[in-house]
């Protein structure tokens, strides 16, 4: 392999490892725009194994954000990042393969403004799909399949019973 591909594939690498984290980012802050922006025109996302619907982005994202409104504290950890590279059968494009662990916490905000502990955890794998098109490369497919998902154990405040 030449330098010049090596560079290439590098820079390849860290251009869809970025896009995993705008996707992070967008969902955590509900940034709904930048959401359906990830994806490309037709991109498609899956979220039934969590309990969410599957669907163009625009129709996802408007589910999403009714859906996670009653946690407006979010922090999606996303690791384990597999990347796999390919060319589309008919040389239409590159294509990128990115399977990830999440791990994603969730909050209401407590009394004083502050997050409380998480009200839901829940975590699983991510099956992103991507495409390079002439804006940069873009997600194609998006879906998750939760693994578990648990609430914290509540305790009674002292002297409660």
């Amino acid at each position: 392999m030449t330098q010049r591909v090596e560079l290439a594939t590098m820079r390849d690498r860290l251009a869809v490892d970025g896009l995993v984290t705008e996707y992070a980012v967008a969902v955590d802050d509900g940034d709904w725009e930048a959401y359906r922006g990830l994806f490309t025109p037709g991109g498609r996302a899956d979220y039934r194994s969590a309990g969410g619907i599957e669907g163009d982005a625009g129709a996802v994202a408007g589910w999403l954000a009714e859906s996670l409104r009653a946690f407006p504290v979010r922090q999606h950890l996303i690791v384990n990042r597999r990347v796999r590279f390919g060319v589309w059968e008919q040389d239409t494009g590159d294509t990128a393969q990115v399977q990830a662990d999440y791990v994603s916490p969730m909050g209401r905000t407590g009394r004083d403004g502050m997050s409380a502990a998480p009200d839901f955890v829940c975590g699983g794998r991510c099956a992103f799909a991507m495409l390079r098109t002439d804006e940069g490369w873009r997600l194609s497919e998006v879906v998750m399949r939760e693994k578990w998902r648990r609430a914290p154990e509540r305790r009674a405040a002292p002297g409660i019973n």
